[in-house]
């Protein structure tokens, strides 16, 4: 029960954390800085980033208690107060949860307080930034020794950063593609230019997770290891990781070569518009559900030994 909850609130902390990173860059990048479509005048961006802020600091709360527990042997003896300064004063995990806790929360004051605009989504993402980079010490990347240490270690921190740009994009864009009606020519507009915006971040996003994934596969698999991918518990959800990202691949290139053409050639038309931006919006749904079956397994494959381990 109590390990199924430290996967739970894993995953919990990966969406806010990568919410509170890539959507905000997003803001920036993709969408127009004036007018009725930039981000400052809509009523959704602001909202989008508290929930990713309020879910990553009640995640991070109830993960060091629920890991807490899980080390002192159950959930009374997680909650004494001698345990939680233990695992904050001598494990890596409890200062990174401490860190996205206060992350989450100068986030959350900023939001109340501070006009939409490029000034909030900057001190945005920097925050997220920084609780992406923190995930790393909940993770194997962390636990490296040996020389190879730091190079494990920041691959771990930029495939994490460059996750959180494709999973903040994608939540941005459900939030674009979602409508109950007739839209102004201007919105089909911001949409179509976001689509494009994004095509040339996400051939890099593509880039570094590839070339950062190869990092953290050499240690924790292994070039000796490769037979651990169907033949112990990490390789087998390693394995299922890597179908839903080349999943994830083709339902991208179909929202770049076909899906995004059709919307262009579409604008002007307000029938064919609703057409090809319901064709978008199952496509994205599908692609965020592969994005949080990676998540998942993330989040339990960093409870595991790996390959290299066994």
């Amino acid at each position: 029960m109590l390990d199924a909850a430290v996967v739970v609130l894993r995953l919990v902390q990966f969406g806010g954390a990568m919410i509170l990173f890539g959507s905000p860059l997003f803001f920036l990048y993709a969408l127009s800085g004036q007018g009725p479509c930039a981000a400052a005048a809509l009523d959704w961006p602001r909202r989008l980033l508290a929930w990713g802020a309020g879910t990553l600091a009640a995640g991070a709360g109830l993960g060091l208690l629920a890991q807490t527990s899980v080390l002192a042997g159950s959930i009374r003896a997680g909650l004494a107060p001698d345990a939680l300064i233990a695992v904050v004063t001598t494990m890596a995990m409890g200062p990174s949860s401490l860190i996205r806790i206060a992350a989450a929360l100068i986030a959350l004051g900023l939001l109340a307080w501070t006009r939409p605009g490029p000034v909030l989504w900057s001190l945005c993402a920097l925050l997220g930034a920084v609780a992406c980079a923190s995930l790393a010490w909940m993770g194997h990347g962390a636990a490296t020794t040996g020389p190879g240490r730091l190079v494990h270690l920041a691959g771990d921190i930029v495939h994490a950063l460059a996750a959180a740009l494709w999973i903040g994009a994608l939540a941005a864009f459900l939030m674009l593609v979602r409508r109950s009606g007739p839209q102004s020519p201007d919105a089909d507009q911001a949409l179509h230019a976001a689509l494009r915006g994004f095509s040339g971040v996400g051939s890099g996003i593509v880039a570094l997770i590839v070339a950062t994934g190869l990092v953290n596969a050499w240690f924790l698999v292994g070039p000796g290891g490769l037979a651990g991918l169907l033949t112990t518990p990490y390789g087998r959800l390693l394995s299922l990781k890597l179908a839903l990202f080349v999943a994830m691949l083709g339902l991208a290139a179909a929202h770049r070569f076909r899906l995004t053409p059709a919307l262009a050639a579409a604008l002007g038309d307000p029938a064919q518009v609703a057409a090809a931006v319901a064709r978008l919006r199952t496509s994205l749904a599908l692609e965020t559900m592969a994005a949080i079956g990676i998540l998942a397994l993330v989040a339990w494959l960093g409870t595991l030994a790996p390959v290299s381990a066994q």
